[in-house]
């Protein structure tokens, strides 16, 4: 970060936030300090995060930040990093494409930029394809103002949750077949309520458009951005790389 650091000016009136993409647009758990007080709300933009009366001195996000002009083996050094610590849980982190792969205007073109911008040459999933809006959306925000790139950081939740967890993968999924899975839910519950959230919090009942899974995943998120502020987070890798755009490449945990 240029300037002062968010550790340095952390303080008992300082927010962060914690943001998930969901059906309805962007959950956001909005944290002040020490999780005393947590604000949950859905915005359809995530430039309304970065507008939002909290300010939040960190904010971090469960999207691609710094996108590659070309795709390796494994994606960007992030994902190949985390991957082994996640155990049975590194599926869920995909391979990041080109920057000229979520441009493309449907799924046929993106197969074919991404043919023609990986290497080795390498198509991309319908899954990833559905989500490339959400990541041109937070690609251009921060390209278009260097100030809140400062402030917004990637993350991932199932790292978030291995950080939490001592450095430990978790055993069970947050779902089985698309569905909720309760077990997998109650220790991303306990893993939260021991970091500090209220039980209150992590059993609320989410947002009209979001799901049980985005709201334990807003939270590790915020958890994380808590972490970043007060100076104790680790960037997978360390020291980030950057960009064509001077975007910071790093997943923090």
């Amino acid at each position: 970060m240029t300037g002062k650091s968010a550790a340095d000016t952390w303080g008992a009136d300082t927010w962060v936030a914690g943001v998930d993409g969901c059906p309805g647009g962007w959950l956001v758990a909005f944290v002040r300090a020490a999780a005393s007080e947590v604000r949950l709300r859905i915005v359809p933009q995530f430039a309304d995060v970065l507008a939002a009366a909290e300010s939040a001195a960190v904010i971090a996000i469960d999207i691609p930040i710094g996108l590659p002009a070309r795709a390796g083996r494994g994606g960007r050094a992030p994902e190949r990093l985390v991957r082994p610590l996640l155990g049975e849980r590194q599926s869920s982190v995909f391979s990041v494409p080109s920057r000229a792969v979520l441009a493309a205007a449907d799924y046929r073109k993106a197969c074919a930029v991404a043919l023609a911008t990986s290497d080795p040459p390498r198509k991309i999933s319908k899954q990833l394809f559905m989500i490339a809006p959400k990541i041109r959306e937070v690609d251009q925000s921060l390209r278009l103002d260097p100030q809140a790139s400062d402030r917004v950081f990637e993350v991932h939740p199932e790292l978030a949750f291995w950080r939490l967890n001592t450095g430990r993968a978790l055993d069970e999924p947050k779902k089985i077949k698309g569905r909720c899975n309760d077990r997998g839910l109650a220790v991303r519950r306990g893993l939260l309520v021991a970091a500090g959230f209220a039980e209150s919090v992590v059993h609320a009942e989410p947002p009209k458009g979001a799901g049980e899974d985005d709201l334990l995943d807003a939270l590790a998120c915020a958890a994380i951005a808590q972490r970043i502020a007060e100076g104790r987070a680790r960037p997978f890798p360390d020291p980030p790389e950057r960009d064509e755009h001077g975007l910071r490449i790093a997943i923090w945990a």
